[in-house]
């Protein structure tokens, strides 16, 4: 009998415990990769009963020399990289981890929205340059009473709002998939879209990117905003339009902006976003932890394992696939 053989297309992980301790148990080939091209990956997976991707492009020509692949599993929530609809044709299941790091990125969007209000790396840098003066910061605003606007209402979103109203804050979203009652339930008031950009003194995106969502910030958008308005995206970065972001917070339209993403990543250093004051950075972090990061990897793993033992996996992107099953 041919021994199964799953390939890792790429991956930054100092260690491969929770992989290679899951397929043990199938005495499964494991194949670790470093595809830096389409022509690399070929080679890598046209034999793979299963493959594990981080961040590869999985296109339609990739898959097109796949012999028996069953299941694509993405290290991460976001699909962009893997053509859902060509692995649909071919038969191969596509599968996500949607829930490594939920807490972790709402997290993140505390500790963004916390450094941007109250300046906190503005205010580091100036006393590490010698500067001892609170008033270089004016002004800051208290956040007891201030509404957070949600764009998007999953459950990163929902973690967000319960954390936000501890300090006293309005959670307020806009979600047009989301039913009325389920937002009440966390003390949340659903709004359109033009009333959420002009009551937030937050607004913190919570999308995937689609052709709808692609730039949904933008200079209209900005223009609709508080100038005393925060941006806060640990989404995708191309929901926002850059040069239009930097622009509005350039002329003040908005007070400030905490992103952990960008349209390119890396970031690119000629970025004019990175030369102004009021805008923090992170490198697409708001996801890690080490507990995080152990959940994604095993999680991974194991809907792996369920394909290749005839099951399917929790997190199925694209459920049209098993009417070719």
């Amino acid at each position: 009998m041919t021994k199964l053989k799953v390939v890792i297309t790429d991956y930054e992980y100092d260690s491969l415990y929770w992989e290679e301790q899951t397929l043990t148990k199938l005495d499964a080939e494991f194949i670790k990769c470093h595809c830096r091209n389409e022509e690399d990956l070929i080679a890598a997976v046209h034999d793979a009963d299963a493959i594990l991707v981080q961040y590869a492009q999985i296109t339609r020509n990739v898959m097109a020399h796949m012999k028996k692949c069953r299941a694509i599993v993405r290290y991460g929530v976001g699909l962009d990289c893997i053509d859902l609809a060509a692995a649909t044709e071919h038969g191969i299941m596509v599968a996500n981890i949607p829930d490594y790091g939920l807490e972790d990125i709402a997290d993140h969007v505390m500790a963004l929205m916390l450094n941007c209000v109250r300046k906190i790396t503005q205010l580091n840098q100036l006393v590490h340059e010698g500067k001892w003066d609170y008033k270089m910061a004016k002004p800051l605003y208290r956040l007891r009473g201030k509404t957070l606007g949600l764009v998007g209402f999953g459950n990163i979103a929902r973690m967000a709002a319960t954390k936000a109203k501890v300090f006293g804050m309005r959670p307020i979203a806009y979600d047009p998939y989301v039913d009325t009652e389920i937002a009440r339930s966390y003390g949340v008031e659903l709004v359109d879209f033009d009333t959420l950009l002009g009551l937030s003194d937050v607004l913190s995106l919570h999308v995937p990117v689609t052709e709808q969502t692609i730039h949904l910030i933008n200079e209209d958008t900005l223009m609709k905003m508080k100038n005393t308005g925060i941006l806060i995206n640990t989404a995708r970065g191309a929901l926002v339009d850059e040069a239009a972001l930097a622009k509005a917070l350039e002329n003040h339209q908005i007070a400030g902006a905490g992103l952990d993403v960008s349209e390119k990543e890396p970031i690119n250093p000629d970025n004019d976003l990175l030369t102004l004051p009021n805008v923090i950075i992170t490198p697409h972090s708001a996801w890690y932890t080490e507990e995080a990061q152990d959940s994604l990897q095993q999680q991974a793993a194991q809907e792996i394992y369920r394909v290749l033992t005839g099951d399917r996996p929790l997190n199925l992107a694209n459920s049209q696939v098993l009417r070719k099953q």
